[in-house]
């Protein structure tokens, strides 16, 4: 009984996620933690070891894209609130490959919003329309149509 209370008293996110096609980001994989729990997380590019032929495989062929929305449940059955920092995973980070006036850097990321804050909470994903998923990820991207205004 204590096994199960720990696993559904936790904090919730329920995760729009769009079919795959193309944008660069992250998306919902089943992870296995260090301590050898399976769970479902999002999981970014940079998280990934590309050169590994069995995890590019994997990210290549991932059939759904990224967070488009997020419902969060932040209390639990009494109405309290989750203490949230008990649900991070302080190990999640990651690095990453950035660059600034040309030069190649590497940066430390910590755990962020999605891959690594919110690694112990209840996770479910599901399809929502392609049309809900707008990203701005570069300058250019604000020339798509549906980042015009209509009618003005």
């Amino acid at each position: 009984a204590r096994f199960i209370h720990s696993k559904l008293n936790r904090p919730i996110r329920v995760c729009g996620v769009v079919k795959n096609v193309g944008e660069p980001g992250g998306g919902p994989f089943w992870i296995k933690g260090a301590d050898g729990q399976i769970s479902k997380q999002i999981v970014e590019s940079a998280q990934v070891d590309l050169e590994s032929k069995q995890q590019k495989s994997i990210w290549e062929s991932s059939t759904h894209f990224n967070p488009v929305d997020l419902v969060c449940g932040l209390k639990n059955y009494r109405g309290e609130s989750f203490d949230l920092p008990k649900y991070v995973d302080p190990n999640m980070g990651f690095i990453s490959h950035k660059s600034k006036d040309g030069r190649e850097l590497k940066a430390l990321e910590l755990p962020g919003l999605w891959n690594g804050a919110m690694a112990d909470w209840i996770t479910l994903f599901i399809e929502v329309p392609l049309i809900t998923f707008n990203p701005v990820k570069g300058i250019l991207d604000l020339l798509r149509p549906e980042h015009q205004a209509s009618g003005v």
